[in-house]
């Protein structure tokens, strides 16, 4: 049995202040790759991890996992952590993420090499992804490559879930083998955001 994660507090108020500060610091230190100058708040993660369903079995991967606010929800919402691999490219991140949530497998790396990353890693079809990585910093065809190769790589109606704080999709209708679900707008979320979820359906 995995041991149980180390969660963060979301009343701890030193914690939240703390990781506000690492986030902004990352963002001076490389806006491309770090995307935000906060970290999610906690009913953006949430949402994000609605769209699991715990009962199917398999690996769900997280993307650009940051300080863990995501990674908590996904572990509230009845994953356990043997059944969560996550890849940040901050390694700063991911000793912070490997000391808060023992048992998930954190990967140090490019999240826009996922098969590379994830090859001997997880076995396929993956139960779900969900993605906080700042895919508005790259050209569309980047953006189009990891969603297409990530649904590849998901069972059939398994879903990609993405959020992003713009009116469009991260990647459109028409860009690939995909259909395309949106939230409604969380408003509490600092700024407003919105979470994209990107499906490939079963072929009849």
């Amino acid at each position: 049995m995995s041991p149980a994660p180390r969660r963060r507090s979301g009343g701890d108020i030193k914690t939240k202040v703390l990781d506000e500060l690492r986030f902004l610091r990352n963002w001076i230190g490389n806006p491309l790759t770090t995307g935000a100058v906060a970290p999610s708040g906690p009913l953006l993660a949430r949402s994000m991890a609605g769209y699991i369903n715990p009962e199917v079995p398999g690996t769900v991967v997280e993307l650009g996992p940051g300080t863990g606010v995501v990674t908590e929800a996904i572990l509230e919402r009845g994953i356990s952590a043997s059944r969560l691999v996550s890849i940040e490219y901050n390694p700063d991140f991911c000793a912070l993420l490997r000391d808060r949530f023992p048992g998930v497998h954190f990967l140090q790396g490019d999240a826009y090499a996922i098969r590379t990353n994830l090859t001997g890693i997880a076995e396929l079809p993956l139960t779900a992804i969900v993605s906080s990585l700042p895919l508005f910093t790259r050209p569309l065809a980047e953006r189009q490559r990891l969603i297409n190769t990530a649904l590849d790589m998901l069972a059939p109606g398994a879903p990609f879930i993405q959020f992003s704080y713009a009116l469009v999709p991260p990647v459109p209708h028409g860009a690939g083998d995909f259909t395309i679900e949106r939230s409604n707008w969380i408003l509490m979320n600092l700024p407003p955001a919105r979470v994209w979820i990107y499906r490939r359906p079963a072929k009849a």
